[in-house]
């Protein structure tokens, strides 16, 4: 198949230009500039150059494709985009996968693709967006919702990881750590990505998540741990809130847990790369965050 992806040279979007290529599809990436285009075209794409909210741009290149995979998500791109790729594609049954994201479930021990949206302030711009592709009539919209992505040292884990010490020297938390992070290596989650577009259902929704739900305080302890801190210790919600930003410190205190079962039943995915504490207690995030 030949898949225009936007999205290409990011975190999660590298890793599914991989996987697309690997499966033997034919990709052309959406990139903003000749700077980003370089990576793109040494992994074997194709290079469109242009912006995501250019309409005639991207609709033309959708209507050339055999399907569409929209990872650079943003407020301010989805709903040009998500018209531009629906008018290229037409009536044609073609796949168009969307990106969510986990926030938006809101605080839930047992997330499933039906739970209702409880979304946090700073995805709740995403709702919107996702139901227009997946009503969309003349396509096969799906959106895969990412859990928080780990993995090559790299992803929100850092915020853990990176975190500053105490006078004490030990690693200060998310508010007091005892929430849960649903998680999803980026392999893993591109490997999704490709069945979605193979075999999911129009209307289908996918939780990228597997099964591994630690809690921060776990992830900060296997971190301290790494690299030789002392311990770890709480921090308020208004102090943590200080730290990084009001709306990302709500959006990280949430307390998720997933498994991403309908993923694995009906599309036969098989997530199996090494859990986020695994990694970080082998010291893969270490070094990334100068803590070695």
């Amino acid at each position: 198949m030949s898949i225009l992806l936007t999205g290409a040279t990011g975190y999660i979007g590298s890793s599914v230009l991989t996987a697309l290529l690997e499966q033997g599809h034919a990709v052309t990436a959406l990139v903003r500039d000749d700077a980003k285009a370089e990576s793109v075209r040494a992994a074997g794409a194709t290079v469109l150059i242009g912006d995501a909210t250019n309409s005639a741009l991207v609709a033309e290149a959708a209507g050339t494709s055999d399907g569409v995979i929209h990872l650079a998500s943003a407020e301010d791109v989805d709903p040009a985009l998500i018209d531009a790729v629906l008018s290229g594609l037409g009536t044609s049954g073609k796949p168009f996968v969307h990106t969510g994201g986990i926030w938006s479930y809101g605080s839930n021990d047992d997330i499933t693709e039906d739970a209702p949206n409880q979304a946090p302030a700073l995805t709740a711009w995403r709702a919107d967006n996702e139901a227009r592709v997946l009503a969309a009539g003349g396509v096969r919209g799906m959106v895969v919702v990412p859990s928080i992505v780990y993995g090559h040292g790299d992803g929100l884990a850092n915020v853990v990881t990176g975190a500053p010490r105490s006078a004490d020297g030990e690693l200060v938390l998310i508010g007091d750590g005892s929430q849960h992070w649903a998680t999803v290596h980026v392999d893993d989650l591109a490997a999704l990505y490709v069945l979605a577009l193979e075999l999911g259902d129009r209307g289908g929704v996918y939780i990228g998540a597997s099964g591994g739900n630690p809690t921060v305080r776990e992830l900060a302890e296997a971190a301290q741990a790494a690299v030789g801190a002392r311990g770890v210790t709480a921090q308020s919600v208004g102090d943590t809130r200080a730290r990084i930003g009001e709306a990302l410190a709500d959006a990280l205190l949430l307390d998720q847990q997933a498994r991403g079962s309908k993923a694995r039943i009906d599309l036969g995915w098989e997530p199996n790369q090494p859990t986020l504490v695994e990694e970080i207690s082998s010291g893969g995030y270490a070094s990334r965050q100068g803590l070695a």
